[in-house]
């Protein structure tokens, strides 16, 4: 069990950060049989994704919504994420497969959707907590002076991204930029 971090803490990250939602819709709560493998495939990916440093996963956060549950992801490259997502070889392209197969024989029992990040800028800040987060993802640091406010730790939060990019913003990568699924 984690312990709480008391004090004021931050992350500190240098080179590409991506951050990756992604989750399900449970539309039939009723048909446990139509979403539980949906709900089960996810497990298996993050245990692979964890135990291999070389994966580009920093870390992750589950999370339950309105509609089902979901994860945060945080990647050290767009590159990798995408290579992951396509390899045959690894847990996630069967599990897409076998979603796909399930969605024409049910369709709209359950839901499945992502959103990607390329961070230009990152700012957090996380007081009497349990690891969490980018500090965990990446690496937790104390607030210090010249970061007391958010605006501080902003500015001082670039990432590699955002220094070929436009300042304090996050872009979504269109799908268009990786292969098709």
């Amino acid at each position: 069990m984690s312990k709480v971090i008391t004090g004021r803490m931050t992350h500190h990250h240098e080179g590409e950060l991506v951050v990756f939602h992604i989750g399900m819709q449970i539309n039939r709560w009723w048909r446990p049989d139509l979403w539980m493998p949906t709900f089960f495939a996810m497990p298996p990916m993050l245990r692979e994704l964890s135990m291999d440093p070389d994966s580009g996963m920093l870390g992750y956060h589950l999370l339950f919504g309105a509609g089902g549950p979901y994860v945060v992801q945080y990647w050290s490259s767009v590159d990798k994420l995408y290579a992951y997502a396509s390899s045959p070889s690894q847990e996630h392209r069967p599990a897409w497969t076998r979603f796909n197969k399930m969605a024409r024989k049910a369709p709209g029992a359950v839901g499945i959707w992502h959103e990607t990040f390329l961070v230009d800028r990152a700012e957090s800040v996380y007081v009497s907590t349990k690891p969490m987060g980018l500090p965990k993802a990446t690496e937790m640091v104390v607030v210090g002076k010249r970061q007391d406010r958010a605006q501080a730790r902003f500015a001082e939060g670039r990432t590699l991204a955002g220094q070929s990019g436009p300042h304090g913003t996050s872009r979504a990568v269109p799908e268009s930029t990786y292969s098709p699924r």
